[in-house]
């Protein structure tokens, strides 16, 4: 009787490997362990991710108030105290496999398990002026929904001409005293009803043809904004309290193993338990095709495809059972 192909033995294989550790990375490695799966995270930066780099959070469930530093750990402690294992690496590549899939650090170490969760996330795009780096936290912001109730009753300028600045511009018009708009073209690239809406609000002031030179803020925080007009090239000095930066997100989809499918933009296109085209591989996170890119809700990727997951393994590990031959 023929026997069935047996797998590398569990005590050499990880039951899941979760790269990334981002709300979504971390919630996932919680569900993990409590879901006893042998399970390790790879992070080549602090925890946290995004969530580690601004000032403060005010939606997360529960907590008024905490800083991005302090819910980053919380995270992460949160998880390691039921023994998830966090390694200090940077990935450069993830290969599907038929029986388990590997995961290759810069090290040249090679980790396999029979699942993978990819949470890398993405960046957002960045006008590379002046300030923009040093006073981002204290004024700079790339998320209106996330930040905007910090500027009620200021002024705060949007960057950018596509639907998310609209969006993001006519909801900070309901916290700002007034938002400015500033394009480097003369008409927007967004869909007509935006369009539409923030020509009708009355807070909202549009300066065509411009861009950003500078950021420029005090001891409380930015405080005004160096303006260029693209046709003429007169420069001015414009007031603000904020600044909003939506000129469009890159997700990091470098290791995402070719063959999984994508979405234009580069974002990866998973069903309702985040799982991948391919089996056993799942996204979470910013990198994952969604409505909208929030804390809570990568946190919510990440306990549903650490669940997905634990069901993923305990099957893969009952198929490769090894069929001893009978008498």
């Amino acid at each position: 009787m023929e026997r069935k192909r047996c797998l590398i033995s569990d005590t050499e294989i990880y039951d899941l490997i979760i790269v990334g550790g981002g709300p979504g990375g971390l919630t996932a490695g919680l569900y993990a362990m409590r879901a006893a799966l042998k399970t390790v995270l790879i992070e080549k930066g602090a925890p946290g991710g995004q969530m580690a780099l601004s000032d403060e959070v005010e939606n997360w469930p529960g907590t008024e108030r905490i800083t991005n530093a302090e819910l980053s750990m919380k995270f992460a402690q949160h998880a390691q105290s039921y023994g998830l294992e966090i390694l200090s690496q940077e990935v450069v590549a993830v290969n599907p496999g038929l029986d388990y899939h590997s995961v290759h650090l810069a090290n040249e170490t090679l980790l396999k398990a029979y699942a993978v969760i990819i949470g890398t996330g993405g960046n957002p795009r960045k006008l590379n002026i002046p300030g923009e780096k040093e006073y981002y936290g204290k004024g700079v912001s790339y998320c209106g929904v996330c930040d905007g109730f910090f500027f009620k009753n200021k002024t705060v300028l949007v960057v950018g001409g596509g639907d998310t600045a609209m969006e993001e511009a006519l909801y900070l018009s309901k916290l700002a005293k007034h938002v400015y708009i500033t394009h480097r073209r003369d008409a927007f690239r967004a869909s007509m009803i935006l369009q539409e809406r923030v020509k009708a609000e009355c807070k909202i002031e549009v300066f065509w043809n411009t861009i950003l030179t500078a950021i420029k803020a005090n001891e409380e925080g930015v405080c005004s904004v160096s303006l260029q007009d693209t046709l003429t090239g007169e420069k001015r000095n414009l007031p603000t309290d904020g600044v909003f930066i939506f000129i469009g997100f890159d997700p990091n989809n470098q290791l995402v193993p070719a063959g999984i499918k994508m979405n234009a933009d580069g974002y990866v296109i998973t069903d309702e338990k985040c799982e991948t085209n391919i089996s056993g591989i799942f996204v979470v996170g910013d990198l994952r095709e969604k409505y909208a890119k929030q804390i809570v809700i990568s946190a919510a990727d990440g306990s549903t495809a650490a669940l997905a997951a634990a069901h993923y393994v305990e099957n893969q590990k009952a198929e490769a059972a090894c069929v001893l031959p009978e008498g």
